[in-house]
C-alpha cells in the first residue's frame, strides 16, 4: 500500500499563492505517475497536473498552465504543486495522487491511491 498526505492549503486573496505538498509513504516504488486533482462542491474530480516520477516530464490542464507548476523531490518522496495568481474559481479541495503507470492520464479511475485532500479557498 502506498501512503498519500497533502499539507499546505488554506485561504488566500485573490493573485496570491500557495504551495501545496504531498508526501508518500509505504510501497513507493510501485508508483510511477503523481498528479493532482482538484474538487469543487457540486462538480466533478478535475485534473490540474501530473508529473513522471522517475524522467520528471509533466502534464498540466489548460487552465492551470503558466500559473501551476508541478515539481517532485525524489529524496523525501514528494510532490509539490506551486499555485500562483490564484482565482477565486480555484477554490476546492485539492487531492494528491499516484499511479503504477507511467503514463500521465488526467483520467481520476487511472490512480491507485489518493490523499485525503487539502481545502484551498481564494477570496475575491
Amino acid at each position: 500500500q502506498v501512503q498519500l498526505v497533502e499539507s499546505g492549503g488554506g485561504l488566500v486573496q485573490a493573485g496570491g499563492f500557495l504551495r501545496l505538498a504531498c508526501t508518500a509513504s509505504g510501497r513507493t516504488f510501485r508508483t510511477y505517475a503523481r498528479a493532482w486533482f482538484r474538487q469543487a462542491p457540486g462538480k466533478e474530480r478535475e485534473f490540474v497536473a501530473a508529473i513522471n516520477w522517475k524522467y520528471g516530464y509533466s502534464d498540466y490542464a489548460d487552465s492551470m498552465k503558466g500559473r501551476f507548476t508541478i515539481s517532485r523531490d525524489n529524496s523525501d518522496n514528494t510532490v509539490y504543486l506551486q499555485m500562483n495568481s490564484l482565482k477565486p474559481e480555484d477554490t476546492a479541495v485539492y487531492y494528491c495522487a499516484a499511479g503504477q503507470t507511467e503514463i500521465l492520464s488526467r483520467a481520476p479511475l487511472h490512480y491507485d491511491y489518493w490523499g485525503q485532500g487539502t481545502q484551498v479557498t481564494v477570496s475575491s
